[in-house]
């Protein structure tokens, strides 16, 4: 079997909702045929400073293939979250809205900047991946 390709994700969200970003992490760390690699910021390890946070920002979404924006109600509320959908719209880096389990609204800012929205399931989520990633 050839090998996978793997794809590079940055995963924008409010760490006050880490158990959708755990949740959404579970999913494509046990997608079938699905090799992955995370550039989102990691909670043990928080770009603190903000001075250089928008830097830092920058080169971590600069090489992501596709953003998943979760796009819980919060999302509209977080200056983070609303900085990197516009940074990623401003690369011309992919957005897929990730709607939260049991969530019925969607942010305006989501609506607006992602070029698919999907549902909460590995199925979902890694199709969309696959179909948006910009090198396919």
């Amino acid at each position: 079997m050839p090998s996978l390709r793997t794809y590079s994700v940055f995963i924008c969200h409010d760490w006050e909702y880490s158990d959708h970003y755990h949740g959404v992490c579970n999913f494509l760390n046990r997608a079938p045929n699905f090799v992955w690699k995370n550039l989102s910021v990691p909670e043990h390890d928080p770009l603190e400073n903000d001075q250089m946070l928008q830097k830092n920002l920058r080169d971590q979404i600069r090489p992501a293939e596709v953003m998943l924006a979760l796009a819980g109600m919060y999302s509209a509320r977080s200056d983070s979250m609303i900085w990197e959908v516009a940074f990623a719209r401003r690369i011309g880096l992919p957005v897929i809205g990730v709607m939260p389990r049991g969530n019925v609204q969607l942010p305006a800012m989501i609506q607006h900047a992602a070029c698919d929205i999907v549902g909460w399931s590995e199925g979902s989520i890694v199709g969309a991946i696959r179909h948006h990633s910009l090198r396919t």
